[in-house]
């Protein structure tokens, strides 16, 4: 009898104590998350943690994008994802990784996670392999159109495309105060002749918004040595102006050598009252008013930049397009008609007009350069000269 009722005392004597050695166990599980390797300490962690263990920290179903370093531990994982607000604390997924042996088969790398998941289905995803990314590849003179067909065809999914193209068209003031250099935009113009060319490597997640913001980091980049904006303003030009004659010479020049001197035979024009007769800007309008006639998933067939078939000066445009008919209409057109290159930009800047040439022709000849004349007579034996007559 005495015997038992020292075993009550002890039994009463420990569960009166369990909370504190519950605790004081949880925290040296905390500071050496491989204690818990031990059966004794993992029972009193795992009771302490309860529902956590098996719960997920939120209910947000938005995915988050997750790196795990190269090299990190359990312990560093859970800390990120702790702060990321995916785990409800850090000890909850230490316990789940290192109890069941799968601490160090965490693969390095970027994943798609969701504060809807349970810890368990957290650490499942990152023993799989990580998320790929997704090359984004633009070569350069691309118009908007011809941008959104190319996202159309990753694997990104159509809507990307569409919100890309949504705000490509109307930029929103958020946009434009985040990137100064959009004050040279007119209101109501798209981003036309702003979205830089290069390889961007993204995650499948990625948002129309995030490719926006990447092709217009771009354009800084890449034209923050020339710095265009303050070259206008210093010669006392309108940088849209600028940007738009750039993007003609873009679609027109085969040879860096020649920019200057193609700029020059537009401003030349523009100078003397002429028609423009740019082949480039019919096209763009000829385009969008096929574009506009498909459905947008469908655009990623469009041919872009094909030869009408048929005299250019007769082709008829709707009137809110009418601006680019520079066979018919004077005057520079109404803005870019794709985005230009820091050199076209500069040949746009400082265009040749010294020689006075009015004329230019390709010469067919494999060479991808151009004859230019001063005069109707001497482009006409240049037409005749390289087989366009």
């Amino acid at each position: 009898m005495l015997l038992g009722l020292a075993a009550l005392v002890l039994l009463g004597g420990f569960l009166l104590l369990r909370p504190a050695i519950a605790g004081f166990v949880v925290g040296i599980a905390e500071s050496n998350p491989q204690s818990l390797t031990v059966p004794f300490v993992a029972d009193l962690v795992a009771e302490d943690l309860g529902d956590a263990l098996t719960t997920a920290a939120g209910s947000d179903p938005a995915p988050v994008p997750f790196e795990v370093p190269a090299g990190a531990t359990a312990s560093q994982v859970a800390d990120a994802l702790y702060e990321a607000g995916l785990l409800s604390e850090p000890l909850v997924f230490e316990y789940v990784a290192i109890t069941g042996g799968r601490a160090d088969s965490i693969q390095a790398g970027v994943y798609e996670l969701r504060a809807t998941m349970t810890p368990g289905e957290i650490l499942a995803t990152l023993q799989d392999a990580p998320v790929q990314t997704v090359t984004v590849a633009l070569r350069e003179g691309l118009r908007l159109e011809q941008i959104t067909a190319y996202v159309e065809t990753l694997p990104l999914g159509g809507a990307v495309a569409r919100d890309f193209y949504d705000l490509a068209t109307a930029p929103t003031p958020e946009l434009r105060a985040d990137f100064p250099f959009l004050d040279a935009l007119p209101e109501g113009r798209s981003l036309e002749g702003f979205l830089g060319a290069g390889t961007y490597e993204v995650y499948p997640w990625v948002s129309g918004d995030d490719l926006v913001r990447m092709l217009l980091d771009q354009w800084r980049r890449l034209t923050s040595e020339a710095d265009p904006l303050a070259a206008a303003k210093a010669g006392k030009k309108d940088f849209y102006e600028v940007l738009t004659l750039a993007s003609i010479v873009e679609r027109e020049a085969g040879v860096d050598a020649e920019r200057a001197l193609i700029a020059g035979v537009y401003q030349n024009r523009i100078d003397r009252g002429m028609l423009l007769n740019a082949d480039p800007t019919v096209y763009f309008a000829w385009d969008t008013v096929q574009l506009g006639q498909l459905e947008f998933a469908r655009w990623q067939e469009y041919a872009f930049w094909n030869p009408i078939g048929r005299p250019l000066a007769g082709v008829d445009l709707p009137e809110a397009l009418a601006g680019y008919q520079t066979y018919q209409r004077r005057g520079l057109v109404p803005g870019p008609i794709c985005t230009p290159t820091v050199a076209s930009i500069q040949a746009a800047l400082r265009p040749d007009t010294k020689a006075g040439y009015l004329y230019f022709v390709l010469k067919n000849d494999g060479s991808r350069t151009h004859a230019f004349a001063k005069t109707y007579e001497e482009h006409r034996a240049n037409l005749k000269k390289y087989g366009y007559q």
